[in-house]
């Protein structure tokens, strides 16, 4: 009980719900029940807490049970067996060794000779089966290997019947296991670089001094392919380091930009089902919390943009803290509200927009934003890749079929060169500009711009430069393996818009069908959060999340730094740590003291350095928001 009574228990408190559920040990169960029979707003509670999970358990007892996803195992872990020395094969291990040191040793020999002996070489005999391959030294097949010094003039088919006889001489030496006949260290003619020709029959058959194995390759079986090629992993993500609690008495004011993306949440999804960890670093908290909507109230006139609310409630993980939650509500916009959209796809279709989970779901994505445009509303595509240009003129919505051709016609192939037709697509975009309408180029890219501008500073430029033509822009990332997520964020950021991974048909659609007023419409941007906490009522707060929009308490009011937007209808979510004053905490680091600052209350010190009375509101803390109209360079104030 004497937990209980120092820290006075709510109603919101989630032990009631660990009680209510049965999931209390005998102990603390005890001092919760003496609680309740203290306080009847926690006996509602907990009725309240039963009555909902009665009704989760009913309806989830009528869902069929969802399928257990089936991963891979890395590894086969076997039962251990009990081996018993084998007396009876030391003998045998102990011939066969001396057969092999006595073999090696003659073959050794031999091999010295051979390597002395040239080798002349005459054309017309056919070619022999070979496999070119890297065979370090020390591999099982080493010891058979005959080595030729060959001159630049001796032609391959010549030396064939040399290599048979030198290959008669050590047939009876045994043999590991059949060993691909290995070209190692050649040196070749710029014109004859084309090595399969030599087991083909071709005519390249013209080398510098070449090492060759004599042993017989067996032709490949039917059906057989070559292995293919290993798929790196190139994601780029940018380091994140979590916020840390901060003291309130040197730090009363928390600054940060708002963040409307959600490729996070889609992107370790992916990871998740899939049967990985995703990486530290692929993980944005915040983009995990605005990735779904919530019943936030909406403004209450056309004037504002966006409304704010305010709710606290204890930690979960930290019931003595209080966890305080700021909520945005964009304006909503019905279709016949939006306003006329003058849209540029920008599409990369190089080489690594190939497998399915890339272009082909690019284009079934842009087949469903095609099909809830209005009559109004214009559409211009180029691609970009090693040859790339202008691929539909801006041509008006309503003429589908010309915009769904073109949309099919999209095709894969050649490196990544996203400048100048980033150039190209503003431009085009600036020549069909619709005043007081939706603006926009969306890019859809995995992120791998591989030639033309490959500094990503230099690309980020650009699109910042770019954005101050009113032309927003929207980033769709496709495929894994090498999608650069910190790229495709920062140019989102610097291009006024917002930034999605699109991992499948069900999320293009909630991206571009189901909040393509949010996604399309811009209501404000630059918006900038500012909380001034109570020293009274708090000790220290942390934010969760936001860590890459972090603004300084300077930034607020500087109409110069750049902030966030927010769409129709989007909501966006905060969270706060907050540990209130009255119970133990300590920082993890503080500084020491200053030896040139006067000490406060001195003679020295003056009227300004006196020590301000603490306040005496009871209000835990004071939320501000700034931000500016899509079209507007000053900000305001709400």
């Amino acid at each position: 009980m004497s937990d209980l009574h120092q820290t006075q228990l709510q109603p919101d408190d989630p032990r009631l719900t660990a009680y209510a559920l049965g999931e209390l040990e005998e102990e603390e169960r005890a001092q919760i029940e003496a609680a309740l029979r203290a306080g009847p707003a926690l006996q509602v509670a907990v009725q309240e807490i039963r009555e909902t999970a009665g009704q989760v358990e009913a309806a989830l007892a009528g869902e069929p049970a969802p399928e257990p996803a089936h991963f891979e195992p890395y590894h086969t872990v076997r039962p251990a067996r009990i081996l018993r020395f084998p007396y009876w094969a030391m003998a045998g291990l102990a011939a066969a060794c001396f057969a092999v040191v006595l073999t090696v040793h003659q073959f050794t020999e031999m091999r010295s000779a051979a390597r002395q002996k040239p080798v002349m070489i005459s054309d017309g005999a056919p070619a022999w089966p070979a496999t070119i391959v890297e065979q370090p030294a020390g591999q099982a097949g080493d010891e058979h290997r005959i080595e030729l010094q060959l001159d630049k003039n001796q032609t391959v088919a010549a030396v064939q019947p040399k290599i048979s006889a030198e290959a008669t001489k050590i047939g009876s030496a045994p043999r590991v296991a059949p060993a691909p006949t290995t070209l190692a260290g050649s040196r070749m003619d710029s014109n004859e670089r084309d090595l399969g020709s030599i087991g083909a029959g071709g005519s390249s058959d013209r080398m510098d001094g070449a090492l060759y194995s004599p042993m017989p390759m067996p032709m490949p079986r039917e059906g057989w392919r070559p292995p293919e090629r290993t798929q790196f992993n190139t994601e780029a993500y940018d380091y994140v380091a979590d916020n840390d609690f901060l003291a309130v008495a040197g730090n009363p004011l928390s600054t940060f930009s708002i963040d409307v993306d959600t490729a996070s949440y889609a992107n370790v999804r992916r990871f998740l089902l899939g049967g990985r960890r995703p990486p530290r670093d692929a993980v944005r908290i915040e983009e995990l919390v605005n990735y779904f909507t919530y019943d936030y109230a909406p403004p209450k006139d056309q004037a504002t943009p966006f409304s704010a609310s305010l709710e606290v409630a204890a930690a979960p993980w930290a019931p003595e803290h209080r966890l305080v939650r700021i909520g945005l509500k964009g304006r909503e916009l019905s279709d016949a509200e939006r306003p006329a959209a003058n849209l540029v796809f920008l599409i990369d279709v190089s080489g690594s927009m190939r497998p399915a989970n890339k272009l082909p779901l690019v284009k079934d994505s842009l087949r469903m934003l095609v099909g809830k445009l209005k009559a109004e509303d214009r559409v211009a595509m180029v691609v970009y890749a090693g040859a790339s240009g202008l691929a539909l003129p801006s041509t008006p919505a309503n003429q589908k079929r010309e915009i769904l051709e073109a949309i099919d016609h999209l095709e894969a192939g050649g490196s990544t060169n996203g400048a100048m037709d980033v150039q190209l697509a503003y431009d085009i975009a600036k020549a069909y500009f619709i005043k007081d309408g939706a603006n926009r180029v969306i890019l859809a890219t995995d992120g791998d711009f591989n030639v033309g501008v490959t500094d990503r500073g230099e690309l980020v430029r650009l699109i910042q430069e770019k954005a101050k033509s009113g032309v927003f822009l929207t980033v769709l990332g496709f495929g894994m393996g090498n999608i650069k997520d910190a790229t495709l964020e920062q140019l989102a950021d610097k291009g006024n818009g917002s930034y999605a991974y699109i991992d499948s048909e069900r999320e293009a659609r909630k991206v571009l069908v189901e909040q393509a007023g949010g996604t399309l419409t811009t209501i404000a941007k630059d918006v900038k959060v500012q909380v001034e906490f109570n020293p009274a009522k708090v000790q220290a707060y942390r934010l969760l999340g936001y860590e890459n929009r972090m603004l300084k308490k300077e930034d607020f009011n500087n109409d110069k730094i750049d902030a966030g937007e927010i769409g129709a209808g989007h909501t966006v979510t905060a969270l706060y740590d907050v540990v209130p004053t009255g119970i133990e905490w300590k920082p993890a680091a503080g500084v020491d003291a200053l030896k040139y600052q006067p000490v406060v209350g001195s003679p020295l010190a003056g009227d300004k350095s006196r020590p301000r009375a603490l306040p005496t509101s009871e209000e835990l803390l004071t939320v501000k928001l700034r931000y500016k109209a899509p079209d507007g360079d000053t900000s305001r104030l709400l």
